[in-house]
């Protein structure tokens, strides 16, 4: 066979056998054609291997997290009376477009009762407190003003008094906005506005002053014109031709300024420096040694002074203006919640952060605990108030609570915006 043949045939063979490879897969198709010509059952067709999918499945649309519901608009206005029993009149506003369920509360002091209340309120003593309150249940319509009112009644009748008023959830825990106002009797403001203040408490003082200034002023004038004419009055006194301004016959030869010695400089050179650094240093170590964390209250701080105050009385420190309007407590004997309600204020402008280990509740037996943040974070509704920094003149009112244990209630509550500030103090009932 010629070589030209033969690679022919053998490219033949090869085609054909793919042609046949190519129709197997046809082949079960013929034969369950035929066998159904034949009126043969068809023989079971076998099932094709799992492929890819031709385009991935459906993945469902991420919904989003549904947004907490936006807090009410509800604000909260007191004002005091100018008559001879204490009265107050309470005004809680609703801005939004739709009604609002809550709950009106007025800390009422030790030794304070309500004579006269409106709208339906009652005074009650809450469990766990020894102080009382009214409290008032209402529901405030859309874009509207309701305005309450109490008179008080008093046995230290001639003393300013302060009783803060806010407004809660309807659940009562919840605060929506607090304000505070101080009653003073009509006799004591009068008083008050008669009494000179700023510069004419001064006045004799300022006068005695510029009596001084004008002597002294006339002394120097005095000695000073004579002055002048001293030179004029030794010419004319002199025998010779002289002159108005007579100089020396001959010229002095200046006098050298006399130098301490180096022996001598440097010695009380370093004793200065020394001093001053000693003196540097033992009143740092002595600032910082003041401040003790464990004392009832915190005292030696760097910033600010510390003040005192009580229930509804606007208290600043070195950052924050804190306001506690309320604490109550739960009743029981083992570990029970206390919870306060307190105004918080940034005063300066910049950011300011604070933290829940620095606010402190004091017992009676000089025992302190600080802010239970978990318990904390669940009576804000999860929100962590330490978290983010307050905003440069921002105002927030929330609950602080403190885990006690025992019967005792808090007597003290420190709060403060950092760990060098003094903060203030709150005399709670």
């Amino acid at each position: 066979m010629p070589a030209s043949t033969r690679h022919h045939r053998t490219l033949a063979a090869i085609v054909h056998c793919v042609g046949f490879l190519t129709a197997l897969p046809l082949l079960p198709a013929a034969t369950t054609a035929d066998a159904a010509a034949a009126g043969r059952p068809p023989a079971a067709a076998a099932s094709p291997e799992p492929t890819m999918p031709s385009a991935p499945p459906a993945v469902p649309t991420p919904t989003r997290v549904a947004s907490p519901a936006a807090k009410p608009q509800v604000s909260v206005r007191v004002a005091a009376g100018s008559t001879a029993q204490p009265g107050y009149r309470i005004e809680v506003r609703n801005g939004g477009n739709a009604p609002v369920d809550t709950t009106v509360r007025q800390e009422l002091p030790q030794g304070v009762s309500a004579t006269t209340i409106s709208n339906g309120g009652r005074e009650v003593r809450p469990g766990g407190s020894t102080a009382t309150e009214v409290t008032w249940r209402i529901k405030l319509p859309p874009r509207s003003t309701t305005t309450l009112g109490t008179t008080l009644s008093t046995a230290a009748a001639q003393q300013p008094l302060t009783a803060p008023a806010c407004a809660f959830a309807s659940d009562g825990r919840q605060p929506y906005d607090c304000a505070s106002a101080t009653w003073t009797a009509p006799q004591a403001a009068t008083q008050e506005t008669r009494e000179p203040t700023g510069w004419r408490r001064q006045a004799p003082a300022l006068l005695a002053g510029a009596i001084a200034v004008l002597v002294l002023g006339v002394v120097g004038l005095v000695a000073w014109r004579r002055h002048r004419r001293r030179p004029v009055a030794a010419a004319l006194a002199s025998d010779g031709p002289g002159t108005i301004y007579p100089r020396p016959a001959t010229p002095r030869s200046p006098a050298r300024r006399r130098t301490p010695p180096i022996w001598l400089i440097v010695p009380v050179a370093a004793t200065v420096l020394a001093g001053t650094v000693g003196a540097a240093a033992w009143t740092a170590t002595r600032r910082v040694t003041e401040i003790d964390t464990d004392s009832q209250p915190t005292s030696g701080a760097w910033k600010g002074k510390g003040v005192a105050g009580g229930l509804g009385v606007p208290l600043r420190e070195d950052a924050f203006e804190f306001t506690v309007y309320r604490m109550i407590c739960e009743p029981g004997q083992g570990a029970r919640q206390c919870q306060a309600t307190v105004g918080v204020r940034n005063l300066t402008p910049e950011h300011q952060s604070w933290h829940g280990k620095l606010q402190r509740a004091y017992l009676a037996n000089g025992t302190w605990v600080t802010t239970d943040e978990l318990a904390t974070r669940g009576a804000n509704q999860g929100r962590d108030v330490f978290a983010e920094p307050m905003a440069a003149g921002s105002r927030l009112v929330l609950p602080l609570v403190f885990t006690v244990n025992g019967r005792e209630a808090p007597q003290l509550l420190e709060l403060r915006s950092g760990v060098f500030s003094a903060g203030v103090r709150v005399d709670v009932p």
